[in-house]
């Protein structure tokens, strides 16, 4: 029996996600697609990329969540564009990404890499949207062990903690590694972690009502809840596996 560590997980079913996708006609010549970020996205562009090379799909146009996405791209060879170009027109036929944390019902939380309002903006836009990650990302709540990012206008951090506080969230601001201060997202913003304490053992919260309770503050620009658009998950386990759901 396998016994595949986090890093080989993601590898897994990265590989097993974008193959499959291929198979099912999902992936194709002329698509135009959206590519997450982070340490399990990042396997799925280097498969997307070897296709490529292959000649097996061609004409591929690419929209990238983050800074890091599009570097791995332009070395890669896959051409990227703004969701709002001509060559995109703002509607994409599939994206592809990673989650933090997924519940039983196929909600997410992501932000882990401050990237949420791009990955937002590129999923909720995409006809299909497919998840990957490992299996130490399936939860039963959503919220209580993994911080809900929230990005903020800098100005407006003080208010926005404050009203988040009455929704019941302990927050902090996310703290910079190897950098001093805070972490400044690609928009230029900072980044509010929440988590909610559970109560009787149950998360006390409803992320299909908070994904949009959040939004309406003043100051917040995005939240890192992703209930709007049920995705087609790819979970790969430690046993070798990949379950789809």
């Amino acid at each position: 029996m396998s016994n595949l560590s986090q890093n080989e997980q993601k590898v897994l079913v990265a590989t097993t996600a974008i193959d499959t996708l291929f198979e099912k006609g999902l992936i194709f010549s002329g698509m135009k697609i959206g590519l997450g970020t982070g340490s399990t996205a990042m396997p799925a562009v280097k498969r997307l990329a070897e296709l490529i090379q292959e000649g097996k799909i061609q004409n591929v146009k690419a929209v990238a969540t983050s800074f890091q996405t599009t570097l791995a791209c332009e070395e890669l060879k896959i051409p990227v564009f703004s969701l709002s170009s001509s060559e995109i027109g703002g509607k994409l036929d599939l994206a592809i990404d990673g989650a933090d944390e997924i519940s039983a019902d196929n909600h997410l939380i992501k932000g882990g890499g401050a990237a949420h309002l791009k990955e937002k903006l590129v999923e909720y836009n995409a006809e299909k949207l497919v998840i990957i990650a490992d299996e130490s990302k399936v939860v039963n709540d959503l919220g209580t062990v993994f911080p809900l990012p929230v990005e903020v206008i800098p100005e407006a951090r003080l208010a926005v903690i404050q009203a988040l506080e009455i929704l019941g969230a302990k927050c902090k601001i996310r703290e910079g590694v190897k950098k001093a201060g805070p972490v400044v997202t690609d928009n230029g913003n900072l980044i509010i972690d929440c988590l909610w304490d559970k109560v009787d053992g149950k998360s006390p919260i409803n992320p299909l009502l908070l994904e949009d309770e959040i939004n309406k503050i003043t100051g917040v620009v995005e939240n890192g809840f992703f209930t709007k658009k049920l995705p087609l998950v790819f979970i790969g386990k430690a046993d070798g596996t990949v379950e789809q759901r």
